[in-house]
This record gives C-alpha cells, structure tokens and sequence, in this order.
C-alpha cells in the first residue's frame, strides 16, 4: 500500500504564555518565563508555591454559562485550542466530508480538578450520603477532550484520547499521522490539554520530589541542563494540530504549513518515574523516529527535547543525543521550551510540536532560558548547542520534538519543511 504523505495545516494553543499561537510563539522567542506565584488555591502549607498559570482565561469566550459548567477545566483549554487550530487552517466546514476528519486529543491525567472538588465534596457531606453532579464521571475521564470536540464539530472520524503522562500528547500527533497515511481519514484534529495546577496535582508531585521548590525565584526555576535544577516546573493549557492528507490540503487550497514525515515510540522498561541513566529508551526512539521518517542523523537540524529540568533526565537525553547524532551532534540546535512553559504533563508533547513546526516555518530556534555561567553540571557536555538564554537564526529544515513519561514511555515526531 502506498502511504499517504501528511501535512500540518492549523495550529492552536493557550499556555502560560498566550491565548493563542502566535502570542505564546512570541514569547518564547523572548525567553519570557509563564511561571509565578499560584493564585488557584492557598499554598502556604505546599513546599511548592508556585507554577506556570495560564493568565487571563476567560470561559464564557467560549462557552455559555451552561456549556462550561459541563466542562473540566482540562477540556475547556482543549475545545479553546481546537477552535483556534480550526480557524488557522481555513477549511469549510460546510463542505468538509466530517465523516473522514478525526479527533485524537491526549490528557495524561483529565479532570483532576473536577475529582477532587466532588471527592471533596462528599466527604464534607458524608452524612447525607452518596451525592454527586451528574456531570462528575464525563467532566473527569482523561478522553472527554476529543469526545467534545468531536461533537461540537460533528467529527464522525476516529475519535480517542492517548494516555501515556507526559508523552501523551505525542502519541496523539503519531496515531493521527499513521491514521492519515494509511488513507483512514483526511484530515484529524490532534493535540492535548492538561489542568493539575490544583491542591492533588502540586502536592502528589511535592511527594515525590519532583517538582522544583524555589520559591524565593519561580521565574528562574526551570533551568534544564544547569547543575543548579532541582526539578520541573508545572504548567498546564493545551495546543492542537490540525494534520491532513496533502491531496487533500492541496485539493481545499490550505495553507501547508510543514510536513510530519516521522515518528517513534520506545519503552525504558527501567523505572516507575526515572528514565535510564543512560538514556537507552531515548536513543531508541529517536533512531525509530528517523528511520521512520526515512532521514539520516544528519538532516535533523533541530531537537526540541523533554528537558524537563530534573537532575537525571536532563543528563540522560544529552547523552542518548551524542550517542544517536554522533558529530552532527555537535552542529544541531537543542533547546527546552519547558524553561518558559513549564511542564504541561499531558500536553507537553503537542504544545512542544507547535514549536518545532515554528521553527521549521520560521527558520529560527527557540531558547533554553535560565542558564547562567558557572552552573554547569560535569555530567553534561556544554559542547552541544542548547541554544542557552537567546533564541538563533538558523535554517531549519527538520526538527525532532521528544517526549518521555513516568511508566517510561517515550515518543519523538518529525516535521519538515513541506516540498511538493
């Protein structure tokens, strides 16, 4: 069977950085930093009191009062994104066939605000017995995100959520892509959202020490690849990618923003939380994900990496870098927007794809913010570009995206620039 090339034609985002794409995309290239003291909930008794927020959130933009009442935060940011994604890519949706355009919208957690404001709930009125909203289970599972979008829209394409942490979103965008080139739809709107800036959220990953406590300095808390990190950064929001079949673009007259030529899925099989010391899960889906895509080591110009600012798996993807790039090692871009973001867990993925398609489109490469002179671990070789505090000018002709998650599932796609 002859596989269907796969084009991205719309983008939509809302993070700790903008409302929209170009907004967040914008700040990025500023180095600007979304993180800043939760005003979600008190914190004074967490170790960690601070997060990347997405800023001035306005619901009834959206929805009506109603509607959004009906809606976990997670998937109100999903619905958000994929309307601006949607109306990115121009298509009519009075003459799309929606019977062969799809929804894959990844949460690695869901509605975790929703559970524990019910949980909460109860058990405050135990006494009166097992009452709960009706909207409690469909506000809270983790695939509600794609099953809104597609019956807003009227999607009859395939319609499921990717569960895999923080590589969650990326499985979506892979899925999506094969599903496209093996001709079973044209067009799928991929991506993911996550909301667990809440009281379970920060204080399960406080228990697990995962998550940075500098609290006297949240701007600069993130800072991937310095010997200073002491953990990730939480964000939340959600970004979209609208991946169709190039015909099929072509035929609408879209507007191809690049190509997704490749993508892999590994598993470390080492660790519950922890990647391999030596990064052999990363090296494996990188390989896969080239080999996927056709290319050589030597034609990827760019890798936006999991970086997540945490102290081993910072220094176990540079590593798994040197060992599947070999010298072109030393001549590629490597950045981690996570600096700027933070972590948006099961969103990661697709909010760090939208950069990567950026930085194809643009021909420039994002930054690593927070590292400052005198802060290099000796277990990281700072020959490598990390393109460190400043965005760079470059000719970006590939770019690779990497995603890894707790259970040790990691995911990596590719996107070109689109050649006819």
């Amino acid at each position: 069977m002859e596989l269907k090339r796969v084009v991205v034609t719309g983008l939509g985002a809302i993070t700790p950085l903008g409302s929209n794409v170009m907004e967040t995309w914008g700040n990025i290239l500023n180095g600007v930093s979304g993180a800043a003291p939760i005003s979600y909930f008190d914190t004074s008794k967490f170790k960690t009191k601070f997060a990347c927020e997405v800023k001035n959130f306005d619901p009834s933009k959206f929805f009506d009062r109603k509607e959004a009442r009906k809606l976990d935060l997670y998937a109100q940011y999903a619905i958000a994104a994929a309307d601006e994604a949607l109306i990115n890519c121009g298509v009519n949706l009075e003459t799309v066939d929606k019977d062969e355009v799809g929804v894959i919208f990844a949460a690695g957690i869901g509605g975790i605000k929703t559970f524990e404001e019910e949980i909460g709930y109860y058990y405050a009125n135990i006494e009166q017995g097992p009452k709960f909203n009706p909207f409690f289970i469909p506000k809270m599972i983790s695939d509600i995100a794609a099953g809104q979008i597609s019956i807003k829209y009227g999607f009859h394409g395939p319609n499921y959520s990717t569960c895999s942490a923080c590589a969650s979103s990326t499985n979506a965008i892979i899925d999506a892509f094969t599903h496209i080139r093996m001709g079973k739809a044209n067009m799928i709107v991929a991506g993911g959202a996550e909301a667990t800036i809440t009281p379970g959220g920060m204080g399960g990953f406080n228990a697990m020490n995962a998550i940075s406590t500098l609290n006297d300095n949240p701007t600069g808390a993130s800072r991937p690849f310095s010997k200073s990190r002491d953990g990730f950064v939480m964000g939340e929001g959600s970004a979209c990618l609208i991946l169709e079949e190039l015909e099929h673009a072509i035929a609408r007259g879209a507007n191809i923003l690049c190509e997704v030529v490749g993508g892999g899925m590994s598993a470390d099989a080492y660790h519950l939380t922890a990647t391999h010391p030596e990064g052999l899960g990363a090296k494996l889906v990188m390989k896969r994900a080239l080999k996927d895509a056709g290319l050589n080591p030597e034609d990827i110009d760019y890798i936006n990496v999991h970086g997540t600012s945490t102290p081993v798996g910072d220094i176990s993807e540079s590593k798994a870098i040197k060992e599947v790039f070999g010298e072109h090692a030393y001549k590629l871009n490597i950045s981690s927007t996570k600096s700027m973001t933070g972590h948006l867990l099961g969103a990661a993925g697709a909010i760090e794809a939208v950069f990567s398609v950026l930085s194809v489109v643009n021909d420039i490469v994002p930054p690593t913010i927070n590292f400052t002179a005198g802060d290099e671990d000796p277990e990281i070789d700072y020959n490598l570009n990390f393109t460190f505090n400043k965005a760079q000018k470059r000719i970006v002709n590939a770019a690779l995206s990497n995603t890894f998650g707790f259970g040790g599932h990691n995911a990596s796609v590719i996107v070109k620039k689109y050649v006819k």
